[in-house]
């Protein structure tokens, strides 16, 4: 099949089928007599696995590690127990930074119970006071603030990548 065909298969845009295959993550396609890309069954579970993945909130890296693992099944798999150990650490680091958030989120929001004009306003003067706090403080944004969604440190340095 084609790259649109697989990219319908798989739910997937096209885009992000060659920038896997960039990344490793997807081998390359044979190529047909008059240079198409073809893939087959293999590439719609891989990418299935990826996209699963992904949906968990892992990194291009640790998915990286895990199908090292999963094109070689005769290893030993502490590595793999170790990376998803160390992405629920991740997980919950997000939560706590998330419920931190809220926490702000509703404390900013008791500021202005009622319809006002802005320059009124306890929501905006919170957010500008916040700004400039934030600005302040030395490196710059901190806290939840300095998260980077789907950002972790490498993992499973020890396999074979």
């Amino acid at each position: 099949m084609k790259i649109g065909e697989l990219a319908k298969a798989a739910s997937t845009q096209t885009e992000t089928i060659r920038y896997y295959e960039r990344e490793g993550l997807l081998p390359e396609a044979s190529r047909s007599e008059a240079n198409y890309r073809v893939y087959d069954s293999t590439h719609i579970n891989r990418l299935a696995f990826i996209r699963h993945c992904r949906s968990l909130d892992m990194s291009l890296g640790e998915i990286r590690a895990l199908l090292h693992f999963k094109d070689a099944p005769t290893e030993n798999c502490t590595e793999v127990n170790g990376l998803l150990d160390e992405h629920i650490g991740h997980v919950a680091t997000r939560i706590r930074e998330l419920k931190a958030l809220e926490k702000e989120l509703k404390a900013l929001r008791e500021e202005c119970t009622s319809g006002q004009d802005a320059a009124s306003c306890g929501i905006l003067s919170g957010l500008e006071i916040a700004a400039q706090a934030e600005k302040k403080r030395p490196g710059g944004a901190g806290g939840h603030a300095g998260h980077i969604h789907g950002t972790h440190q490498r993992v499973g340095n020890k396999a074979k990548i």
